[in-house]
């Protein structure tokens, strides 16, 4: 199982260059299954537009699938190499995710060897526990189990400057989890 986790995933230089470097094969040789966030709608997934943002980082449109909520079964038992979640509102995405099915999917896929990129709400998505999110995301989606995926095992705070210092202190001292944080330009692998 490898896991590549960040705040920004190829939205920041550092973290594109990381991401690059620990997949392993060239990513134009990858066929990656991403999955959008909670603002897709099924003409957002007719226009094209997530298989172009793919391919900017490199990927070979030949080899890009976008996980369908609408309509999940053709995208159950893919081969893939990589599994691909990036930001968004992290209870929104999870919740597509249960409602759908992926959730199980994509632990299955991670399983059995399929590389997992997350970054910020994708990131938050692979861990334990996501309820700590809620303090830089809003919940308006009704979720109750705050659950992650269970990929990563801890918690992440994502984007960690100053401003989120003292939430992550906070978290440390009641030590439910591990917790690792992530400035924009940080990334961490786990393989």
């Amino acid at each position: 199982m490898k896991l590549i986790l960040s705040s920004c995933d190829f939205g920041h230089p550092e973290s594109a260059k990381f991401i690059y470097r620990h997949l392993w094969k060239p990513i134009a040789n990858c066929r990656v299954l991403y999955f959008p966030n909670e603002k897709v709608t099924p003409d957002k997934m007719k226009s094209g537009m997530y298989e172009r943002r793919l391919a900017s980082f490199g990927f070979s449109e030949h080899h890009i699938y976008v996980a369908d909520y609408f309509d999940p079964e053709p995208y159950f038992k893919l081969d893939i190499d990589v599994v691909y979640i990036s930001g968004g509102n992290t209870f929104g995405t999870m919740k597509r995710l249960r409602d759908s099915g992926f959730d199980r999917a994509i632990v299955n896929y991670v399983h059995k060897g399929a590389v997992y990129i997350g970054g910020s709400a994708g990131a938050h998505i692979a861990t334990a526990d996501i309820s700590h999110v809620a303090k830089y995301d809003k919940d308006t989606f009704g979720i109750s189990d705050f659950s992650g995926l269970g990929l990563y095992d801890g918690i992440l705070i994502c984007h960690y400057d100053e401003d989120r210092k003292q939430h992550a202190e906070e978290l440390m001292r009641l030590k439910k989890y591990s917790v690792t944080t992530l400035t924009n330009e940080q990334s961490i692998l786990c393989e």
